[in-house]
């Protein structure tokens, strides 16, 4: 009968030990990471869509594309138009021919008059009306380069909102292109190849797991103890009742109290305020998302 109490003493200091183990940690929280939904940037078919969940992702890859055909035939309709303006510019050398041959004739006439006019064979009259018919087919060929000039600014101004409108074009069609804009790791899709999408459609959703953030939450007590910048150690579950130990990094710290959630505990389980902080964890492959984190502020 006496065995009994060795026994219960022994499992009352287990019992203890297990208490003390469970509140050895300042702070606690679940694991999060900053996520981003790539939507469309089109409308159309989804011709090819190659996004799988668990995938990895580099910046830059293409992942797929929306049809672009109706796009593709309406560039290929505002270029023609342009083209046909275009065709209605003046042409400049054939309408100037003519006059610049007057011209020369004109000049030739002017010549022959003053040469005329100093061997006493032709009167002062004669030469002023050669100089005057020069000035006058010089005057013409002046009006009439304004003249096209101004008609060739007019077309081409007439062609350019079909110009804004190929840019335009152009700008849907890279966008019909589905690249991916972030490196990281896909953690759910949204559509399938074929489906019609629109701007704005969720496609997948993607986030950076290389490293994850623990929000955690601390006492007004222990605030003062907590800086940016300042590393710590972060524990979470591993088989056997052993904790894995993680280094990680105070990133931001709230600088407003709120009330503690119900899934959290902090050490001082009495105190009804706390303050939120986030922790950078490097992810050694271990790590998941909502996974619950213990933090120690001293390492």
């Amino acid at each position: 009968m006496n065995r009994y109490p060795h026994i219960l003493l022994s499992l009352a200091i287990t019992i203890m030990a297990g208490c003390k183990g469970q509140n050895d940690y300042d702070a606690s929280g679940t694991f999060e990471t900053e996520e981003t939904i790539i939507s469309a940037e089109a409308s159309g078919t989804l011709q090819a869509f190659s996004v799988e969940e668990g995938q990895n992702l580099k910046k830059g890859t293409q992942v797929g594309y929306i049809d672009t055909i109706q796009l593709s035939l309406r560039k290929k309709q505002l270029e023609s138009q342009i083209e046909a303006t275009l065709s209605q510019l003046p042409d400049r050398e054939a309408q100037l021919a003519a006059l610049q041959t007057q011209l020369k004739t004109a000049t030739r006439e002017r010549n022959r008059m003053r040469n005329l006019v100093e061997a006493d064979a032709a009167t002062r009259k004669q030469l002023d009306d050669a100089e005057a018919q020069v000035d006058l087919v010089k005057d013409q060929i002046k009006a009439l380069r304004s003249s096209l000039s101004v008609s060739t600014t007019s077309i081409r101004r007439q062609t350019s909102p079909l110009e804004v409108q190929i840019e335009q074009i152009n700008d849907q069609i890279a966008k019909s292109r589905i690249v991916n804009p972030v490196t990281g790791t896909v953690l759910s899709t949204y559509a399938e190849p074929k489906e019609v999408t629109g701007v704005g459609k969720p496609l997948y959703k993607i986030a950076d797991l290389s490293s994850l953030i623990l929000r955690a939450y601390v006492t007004g007590d222990q605030l003062p103890a907590i800086r940016l910048g300042q590393q710590v150690t972060v524990l979470t579950d591993e088989k056997g009742g052993e904790y894995r130990k993680h280094s990680g990094s105070v990133v931001w710290i709230s600088d407003k109290a709120e009330f503690t959630p119900k899934t959290i505990q902090t050490k001082d389980e009495r105190a009804n305020l706390v303050y939120a902080v986030k922790i950078r964890v490097k992810n050694d492959g271990y790590l998941k998302i909502g996974m619950y984190g213990e933090v120690k502020l001293k390492q």
